[in-house]
């Protein structure tokens, strides 16, 4: 008589254990709790590992990869996937057609209130911030024991606001074309201040930027968690600074949208980003990956941009984040693998290094640094303070203003990453934390609003700072270096700290980023927890970080800088200066 095959055990029956670092920590708000009504419908990213690990990102992005190489080996695991579909099917739960996609490792699942809490251990309550209800959990993810290690997160059961934007408001501008040169020819932001402001043209020959450089046939990712921004607006802002408006397209990730609201929402942020990577970069294209901000939203993005093979952003910026502390461990550890991605495949992130301080804005008594910042797959930007004469630096000093309570650069030492190899001989103090050792930020630019950046927001035009103008900045000089360079820059780290890297850089050393106890970080010779290894002198940096010159890539034949005729800008009245 033939044996009966015996079918698999059922996962909702095997032991559960706890997901490793998915404790939430409580929901500060208590107001207005509820239970969450069992019947509504959610949808969760799980993130399962990888085929094969990827390995440490190198110089110039030696181990590069094609799209299609990373697919065949480094993208979901299927016995993972097949886990997490039996998974769903047991416990009710409906999985994605599309997830996890080419390259993603992230497979969507949606269901009700009711089955995701039975499925993944949680109980999902109401809770109340600043008249807004979020979906909160608290406390640790459980799964059947088999899942864990196959699944290395699950994100999106819980809601609540993840990250802030690092962007601060000086004043309101006068009308861009009617500016008037004053303090070697740039303008101040409103009659009787005494603050000088920018364009980001002015920046970037103030950084010398090359001259008539463009950055035709590049893209540039940028990353927003809320806001949003208006075609009228980047017409009117571009017309004035005598360039060409940019082509900006919006990719909407689970179910955000461009919501342009007001100037002192995070329409700042969104318009700052646009306005300052294709002021100092013309002729990229940009793309700004909208997203809910939650934990899910941020990484979803980021995987997005990373692998959007239709848009192909060769470098993103990101200009939100929250201390380390604010984030839990897988959480971070899913984020830094996005980075990671990036890294391995030639696109460079930079990312804004906050703008409170040593603290971060955490009030327990220590200092902490901003993540993404954080991520060693990341170029940190923190922040200065600058003035100039004409298109020369008078005077750079790390961004300072907490006196004022108007903010300072962001830096220190992670807690949670190792000191990476190209920081070994960057003298990164010790962390307080045996696990971290990374050094936060790795480069600067002006980021004081006092001496801020001319922006178009909601109709008006705004005078912003904060390390949300250093990312899109930075982000702006990369692309124009893989425009002349005929190959993306990919991670620069390596060829930066490298000896040679320190003549791309004007060293910042004076000031620090704290005030009072507890003590923080002071800027000196070569790196330093504020300022990194300096702000850019741009031509320098684009033949610096030029993978083909240092023989580690496979990087197409270096091209001409594409060249613009010169004409006077409508602000300062004087043409370009050119490349020292």
């Amino acid at each position: 008589m033939a044996s009966k095959k015996k079918s698999a055990p059922q996962l909702s029956s095997s032991p559960r254990t706890v997901l490793p670092g998915s404790e939430k920590a409580p929901f500060t708000q208590t107001a207005g709790e509820t239970t969450a009504p069992n019947s509504t419908r959610i949808t969760v990213s799980v993130i399962v590992k990888r085929k094969t690990p990827l390995k440490a990102a190198n110089r110039n992005g030696k181990q590069r990869l094609t799209h299609a190489q990373y697919k065949k080996n480094h993208g979901a695991d299927p016995a993972a996937v097949k886990l997490v579909r039996a998974f769903a099917k047991e416990f009710g739960l409906t999985v994605a057609p599309d997830t996890p996609g080419p390259e993603r490792r992230t497979v969507k699942l949606t269901g009700t209130v009711a089955a995701m809490q039975k499925a993944f251990g949680v109980t999902l309550t109401h809770k109340t911030l600043n008249g807004t209800t979020y979906r909160v959990r608290e406390g640790s993810i459980t799964l059947p024991a088999k899942l864990v290690g196959p699944v290395e997160a699950v994100l999106g059961l819980d809601n609540r606001p993840q990250a802030k934007p690092h962007f601060r408001i000086a004043g309101e501008a006068a009308d861009l074309t009617a500016k008037k040169a004053q303090s070697g020819g740039f303008a101040k932001p409103h009659a009787g201040a005494a603050n000088t402001s920018y364009t980001p043209v002015q920046i970037a020959q103030i950084y010398q930027f090359p001259a008539g450089a463009t950055a035709t046939g590049q893209t540039i990712g940028i990353i927003e968690l809320g806001g949003g921004y208006k075609t009228a607006d980047l017409q009117t802002y571009f017309k004035s600074l005598g360039q060409k408006t940019p082509n900006v397209t919006a990719v909407l990730v689970d179910g955000a949208k461009n919501s342009p609201t007001n100037a002192n929402s995070a329409d700042g942020e969104v318009m700052l980003d646009i306005e300052v990577a294709a002021a100092v970069a013309p002729g990229a294209n940009i793309v700004v990956y909208f997203t809910p901000n939650t934990d899910q939203g941020f990484i979803d993005a980021i995987a997005t941009a990373v692998h959007d093979t239709t848009n192909k952003p060769s470098v993103i910026s990101i200009s939100w984040g929250a201390a380390e502390s604010a984030w839990t461990s897988q959480s971070l550890t899913a984020l830094d693998a996005a980075c990671q991605s990036a890294a391995a495949l030639g696109i460079t992130i930079t990312v804004a290094a906050g703008d409170n301080g040593s603290t971060d804005g955490v009030t327990d008594g220590a200092n902490h640094v901003d993540f993404p910042a954080s991520s060693p797959h990341v170029l940190a930007c923190g922040g200065t303070t600058l003035e100039a004469t004409g298109s020369s630096i008078s005077s750079e000093t790390a961004w300072n203003e907490l006196a004022n309570n108007e903010g300072a650069t962001g830096g220190g030492v992670s807690n949670v990453f190792p000191l990476p190899t190209w920081q070994a001989n960057a003298n990164v103090p010790k962390p307080t934390v045996s696990g971290g050792g990374r050094g936060v930020p790795d480069v600067s630019g002006d980021a004081d609003p006092t001496t801020g950046y001319i922006i178009r927001v909601d109709g008006q035009n705004m005078v912003i700072g904060g390390t949300s103008a250093v990312a899109p900045l930075w982000a702006g000089l990369i692309a124009l270096a893989n425009a002349q360079n005929g190959t993306s820059a990919g991670f620069i780290q390596s060829a930066i700290y490298a000896a040679k890297g320190a003549a791309a850089f004007n060293d910042i050393t004076s000031g620090n980023n704290y005030s009072g106890s507890p003590v923080g970080f002071t800027a000196g010779p070569g790196w330093d927890a504020c300022t990194g290894l300096g702000s850019p002198i741009g031509a320098k940096l684009i033949s610096i970080v030029n993978p083909s010159s240092s023989g580690s890539s496979k990087g197409g034949k270096k091209k001409p800088v594409r060249k613009r005729a010169a004409k006077k800008s409508p602000i300062s009245k004087r043409k370009p200066s050119r490349s020292r």
